[in-house]
């Protein structure tokens, strides 16, 4: 592997052999392989964080990792996380404790998508310097002010005392980072981890009863609760999503029946049921582990708009669908 300032940023943080994997795997643009500077680009960081992440994903998706590897390159088009617009313990509540590590990496809001159905709101988050190159972020944001006052309760019992994984330092690197749209190597090594680290669960154990509780109103709650700010889904792009759904059936996994189209037409999402991942809770003063629905696998086939350009945008009504994808697994 030719070292560029992206393999440098993903062998430090991942190890040589896993950096050359996820390189394998992933189409990159040419402009993000450039030689190593002596700063670090913000898409190169970008770029960096979002293949970390993709592999994170593919690592608790095994029908993911699988479709993968018979795959070759695939075109990495957008993660999806979700987060919960309520007080949080040292957490920015909602969406801001991801839109802080976004905005300094060169991304910008691009549309809102209300989740009605849900009581969740989604925004898309593009990136600025190449928005069909570097994947686009989907941040969607559960309401419990519009839940029951049981509901809240349980929300705050789960996550109110949430930590935050970025330090004062990281802050002022995402500063400076915001201000210069470069940092020196040091300073870029040193941050990406803590980056990546934002995409986790930032909650302690919490007692079975309030998961089912939470369960009981909002599925969407319920995978917050175990799964916290880590990516819900990662998606492909791809040029024939009939022709995937039909290969991908054919081998008898568990592709949706359906495939979601927005209402102009252009966006097709289709993806794998969720995994299911073992998780731990607290019952009757013992730590019990029990099944519960994971992360999971997406396909999308973007047409082009009047101007030729890609449509990058997304549908509420296809998102809604594509959430049920975690409902049960």
């Amino acid at each position: 592997m030719t070292e560029t300032g992206l393999s440098r940023l993903l062998v430090a943080t991942l190890g040589e052999a896993a950096a050359q994997q996820t390189f394998a795997q992933l189409h990159v643009a040419p402009a993000l392989l450039q030689p190593v500077g002596e700063t670090v680009a913000r898409a190169e960081l970008a770029q960096a964080l979002n293949m970390a992440l993709f592999r994170d994903l593919l690592a608790r998706v095994p029908e993911g990792a699988a479709y993968v590897a018979e795959a070759g390159k695939i075109v990495f088009d957008h993660g999806a996380l979700r987060t919960v617009a309520w007080p949080s313990g040292a957490l920015p509540p909602g969406e801001a404790a991801i839109t802080r590590v976004l905005r300094p990496l060169g991304y910008r809001f691009a549309e809102t998508y209300p989740l009605k159905k849900l009581r969740m709101t989604g925004r898309s988050w593009r990136h600025a310097d190449m928005p069909e190159d570097i994947a686009q972020f989907f941040v969607s944001e559960l309401h419990p002010g519009q839940f029951s006052p049981a509901f809240q309760a349980t929300v705050s019992r789960v996550i109110g005392a949430s930590r935050d994984p970025l330090a004062p330092a990281d802050l002022a690197l995402l500063e400076q980072l915001a201000r210069d749209k470069v940092l020196p190597w040091e300073a870029a090594l040193r941050l990406l981890p803590r980056l990546l680290a934002c995409f986790e669960r930032q909650h302690g154990l919490f007692a079975q009863s309030d998961y089912e509780a939470l369960k009981a109103e909002s599925a969407e709650m319920a995978w917050i609760a175990t799964e916290g700010n880590a990516f819900n889904h990662a998606t492909d792009r791809v040029a024939d999503i009939e022709a995937v759904a039909s290969a991908q059936r054919a081998l008898a996994r568990t592709i949706k029946d359906t495939i979601e189209t927005s209402a102009s037409g252009r966006v097709r999402q289709t993806a794998f049921r969720a995994a299911s991942v073992a998780r731990r809770f607290l019952h009757e003063g013992q730590v019990v582990t029990l099944s519960v629905p994971g992360s999971f696998y997406e396909f999308i086939q973007r047409g082009r708009i009047a101007e030729g350009a890609l449509d990058l945008g997304f549908d509420a009504g296809n998102a809604t669908g594509i959430f049920k994808m975690t409902a049960a697994a």
